[in-house]
């Protein structure tokens, strides 16, 4: 897990924080296996090849679609379990019998012999890299849309739209959906969470921005979503970004509604997931322009705090003592404490790498496994990271003077309500209009689940709780007119 990016990523490999005391990210897995003999080679690529990853106790099933092409070839990925098709393949080199295909959108790479009708290789996405092996088959199985995505004809106007943050030299690819009525319309823009986001947030199969955008379109609410810098169709470099950039961003996407003529100035919100939740306060305390803000999952306690949170619970849930945990939160506080304190990545690495040095034998193998120090230090130094980890949403929720509301599951293990709606509450106590409510069963992408734990997100149907969707739509209709 990195910070709150655990649904991110596509294929779901890089998994929880270590399960011992000191670990970075990363998780333990299972050695690989010997391999058998290779078969004969195979005479081409063309066709369908399917296997499984194994990690962290799941299996997902994983389907390449490989085609000619002129010069070479072409393919997709299928990720079946998580509901996800069509993954672009940015490359794919075939040299004699060695195979490397680069797939950037889930910053992963598969390389891999070819064997007769088997591919015998390693898929390795975030530094983790794991076992997979291929095999063609004629009948791949189908990946299955999650039954709450919108099925066309829809009963609104869905319009391309470009949106330009001049100060960043950033154009920014959206969708806005407007009801078939007479405006003008209330409007809400919608604020993607942590890590690299399309216009749906889409992850595993789920597209939940698709989801909430049709609902609230639906009860005649205008609703902007766009692609994150540098994701998708929109410009920039997205690695660059902090918090505060997305914040600009979504201060741009207010700005270009609240010019339409369709759109009623008056009442253009701002609505964000997860860190999109702190998008949307900073948004809301540096501009009158922002009427409203829906915190889904926003944070109140600095990043910092919040990791050490989402770390206990996933270190609890795989069986660490309460010592080894005490641990692994003393040796993360260290490491926080040289990346706020040390500006330069030079002194900070060095100083990083001191500590990591000192960790038990045991330890290091884990974090080697999951990609090792500098993998890890790279996150750790980039500028979201430092941004985040500093980052206090409190001095911005004291600021807001626009009706707000906010929720959180009750089974959410990366934003626990438990600690944040205490501090969410206590920070908008100046406020006129404030709904703070956490919600029974659900989880951090607002599912009903069982449990909580990131690993059910892709083995659960529902994308969003019919009820946060009626409460969310409800609550912007009466404050968007």
């Amino acid at each position: 897990m990195k910070g709150l990016r655990i649904g991110l990523l596509v294929l779901g490999l890089a998994a929880s924080f270590g399960c011992r005391a000191g670990t970075t990210t990363g998780a333990a897995f299972a050695p690989a296996q010997p391999r058998p003999p290779a078969p004969a080679p195979a005479t081409t690529l063309d066709g369908a090849w399917m296997g499984t990853i194994h990690a962290g106790g799941a299996s997902l099933r994983l389907v390449l679609k490989i085609k000619p092409a002129p010069g070479g070839w072409t393919a997709t990925a299928d990720s079946i379990d998580q509901h996800a098709a069509d993954i672009p393949v940015d490359s794919v080199t075939l040299e004699g019998d060695k195979l490397k295909l680069v797939l950037s959108k889930v910053n992963g790479r598969y390389e891999a012999r070819l064997a007769g009708d088997k591919l015998i290789g390693t898929f390795t996405q975030y530094g983790v890299s794991l076992p997979l092996d291929l095999e063609k088959t004629a009948h791949p199985p189908v990946v299955t849309l999650r039954p709450q995505t919108p099925k066309r004809p829809l009963p609104y106007d869905e319009i391309d739209v470009s949106v330009e943050n001049r100060s960043a030299g950033v154009t920014l690819a959206c969708t806005l959906t407007e009801p078939r009525a007479k405006g003008p319309f209330g409007a809400v823009v919608l604020a993607t969470g942590s890590g690299p986001q399309n216009r749906d947030e889409a992850l595993m199969g789920h597209r939940p921005f698709l989801i909430l955008s049709d609902a609230i379109t639906r009860r005649g609410v205008a609703v902007l979503r766009c692609d994150d810098r540098g994701v998708g169709k929109s410009t920039g470099v997205f690695t660059k970004a902090t918090t505060f950039d997305f914040a600009d961003d979504t201060l741009a996407e207010v700005a270009a509604l609240r010019g339409r003529l369709e759109i009623d100035p008056a009442h253009v919100g701002v609505l964000g997931h997860s860190e999109g939740g702190a998008v949307a306060t900073i948004a809301a305390s540096k501009s009158k322009g922002v009427a409203f803000i829906v915190l889904l999952a926003g944070t109140a306690l600095p990043g910092d705090q919040i990791l050490d949170l989402q770390r206990g619970l996933l270190e609890q849930s795989s069986g660490m003592t309460a010592p080894e945990i005490a641990a692994s939160k003393a040796n993360w506080d260290k490491a926080f404490a040289i990346i706020n304190a040390e500006t330069d990545d030079s002194v900070a690495t060095r100083r990083l790498r001191a500590l990591y040095e000192g960790l038990p034998a045991a330890t290091r193998a884990q974090l080697e496994q999951a990609g090792g120090f500098d993998t890890q230090v790279k996150e750790v130094l980039s500028p979201w990271f430092r941004t985040f980890l500093a980052l206090d949403p409190r001095t911005f929720l004291a600021r807001v003077k626009v009706p707000v509301l906010a929720i959180n599951g009750a089974r959410d293990w990366q934003v626990p309500p438990s600690a944040n709606l205490p501090e969410m509450k206590k920070a908008l106590a100046h406020d006129h209009d404030v709904t703070v409510q956490e919600m029974p069963g659900l989880n951090h992408l607002f599912q009903t689940a069982k449990t909580g734990a990131p690993s059910e997100y892709a083995e659960i149907d529902e994308t969003m709780s019919p009820a946060v969707l009626t409460m969310v739509s409800d609550w912007i209709v009466l404050h968007a007119k």
